[in-house]
């Protein structure tokens, strides 16, 4: 009797015993090349079926995943490297490569057997990056129990059963890609991975597939929400959609619905705790992330004082719960964003009577792009590198199709051509850190401590982009 397919990916389908015994031949060859217990591996892959294989591999052997984007330049992966230490490589980029012994996943991976023993248990598991507000990406420490709790958090928040047929289209490098491709596999769900995001492949395959339910960000539902030949497919299989990473565009996610009659499910979380609040699947709300999940505490506290709010008080939305992070590297990060094993999450909302929490603003000064966070200290740092450059700072203004965009002030020394400040950002840093806009100033204003009023500048040169 034919195993049930877990995972397709183009014209390849894979069950989960074929990806076990795959894993487990991966796993032998990481372990003659050395890699035990504890150690970290560096994974720096594309979307594809040996992406799944290695991050498990590597948990076979007790050892932890350190996940790199492969949208990031070499400056960005050295910076990743000599953050986390990994002593062992995986992947098919070329950067990578170039830094270290890798092994590559264009060669063919062969079944093998168990190593023996149970999967670990507990110990770090992975370390996946989230932008810092005051300089380059952290390293955020998932344990394996923590991992646990967030694909138990996220199943029952969307009552996924191994019923479902979900397809992945969003960056396995980040949270939200990875716990849904984790939370699909434990679930059994079927699963179909896609090598980039393109919304003709991806409603033809919700049509064939019958699929589910719809992982979404709002790239993805723009591009729904605009497909001129929208009512031609048939979406009819769709239990919802979900909308994450970035707050709901109302307009966009109203304008799907009318086309397709298929109803939306927001959900809010972040790398540090992945499942923090989700919409219930009758009766969502668009102007809300939802309710907290099961297993997860959330208060809103106040800006001044710390102290607890009421409901319909706006403050610093706070989360605790068995799937937070176990900390940050570098370690000491860790203490700014932990107050009494309360994370701190850095978004401005409010909880109502209905326990219904709301975000209205970010304390942080992180910019969200196509849900990707973007650090403005980064990108800051390489323009101040430039010789013209004499002071600069970044921030973002809100755009329609990718949340918000980024733009730079900057002060100089002398005439430079904003393009070449453009294309030195473009040469260093990852795509969705590129700089839309570059507004030439006198000086930046400055608190007497140093800190940028990035408030003021927003207010002087924030207009929005692309509506």
């Amino acid at each position: 009797m034919s195993q049930p397919t877990a995972l397709v990916f183009e014209e390849r389908q894979y069950s989960r015993p074929l990806l076990d015994a795959l894993a487990d031949g991966l796993a032998t060859t990481l372990y003659k090349r050395g890699v035990t217990a504890g150690d970290r591996v560096a994974l720096m892959a594309s979307t594809r079926p040996e992406f799944v294989i290695a991050v498990h591999a590597i948990w076979r052997l007790g050892a932890v995943v350190v996940l790199l984007s492969p949208a990031w330049k070499r400056g960005e992966v050295e910076h990743a490297l000599a953050l986390t230490n990994p002593t062992h490589a995986v992947g098919d980029h070329p950067v990578l490569a170039g830094l270290m012994p890798m092994v590559h996943l264009d060669e063919p991976i062969m079944p093998g057997e168990s190593l023996g023993g149970p999967p670990p248990a507990d110990g770090d598991a992975l370390l996946v990056f989230s932008s810092g507000t005051t300089g380059p990406p952290k390293a955020v420490r998932h344990t394996h129990a923590s991992l646990r709790a967030a694909v138990w958090h996220w199943r029952c928040a969307l009552h996924l059963t191994c019923r479902d047929r979900i397809q992945v289209a969003t960056p396995p490098a980040h949270i939200l890609g990875l716990l849904n491709i984790v939370t699909a596999l434990r679930t059994g769900a079927w699963m179909r991975l896609h090598r980039r995001f393109d919304v003709e492949a991806m409603l033809a395959h919700i049509e064939a597939d019958r699929i589910t339910i719809e992982m979404a960000v709002a790239p993805i539902a723009l591009a729904i929400a605009s497909h001129p030949r929208l009512e031609s497919y048939d979406l009819s299989s769709l239990r919802f959609i979900m909308w994450g990473a970035t707050p709901v565009s109302e307009s966009v996610a109203e304008t799907v619905t009318r086309r397709t009659g298929v109803g939306w499910v927001p959900a809010y979380g972040t790398t540090e705790l992945p499942v923090i609040a989700c919409n219930p699947l009758q009766g969502a709300r668009l102007d809300s992330v939802g309710r907290p999940v099961a297993g997860v505490d959330v208060r809103v506290v106040s800006l001044q004082t710390g102290e607890p709010l009421g409901p319909g008080e706006a403050g610093e939305i706070q989360a605790r719960s068995d799937s937070l992070m176990a900390g940050y590297l570098p370690a000491e990060a860790t203490r700014e964003a932990l107050c009494d094993g309360w994370y701190r999450t850095g978004d401005i909302g409010c909880l109502d009577t209905g326990g219904w929490l709301r975000i209205t603003d970010r304390c942080k000064e992180m910019i969200k792009v196509r849900g990707f966070q973007v650090a403005p200290a980064e990108i800051e740092a390489v323009l101040h590198a430039h010789p013209a450059v004499k002071d600069c700072a970044v921030f973002g203004v809100p755009d329609g199709i990718a949340g918000e965009s980024v733009v730079a002030a900057v002060a100089t020394h002398g005439v430079v051509d904003a393009g070449e400040l453009a294309e030195r950002v473009n040469q260093r840093l990852a795509s969705y850190k590129r700089l839309s806009r570059i507004v030439f100033v006198a000086e930046i204003p400055r608190l007497p401590s140093g800190k940028v009023l990035r408030r003021e500048l927003k207010e002087r040169y924030g207009r929005p982009l692309h509506g």
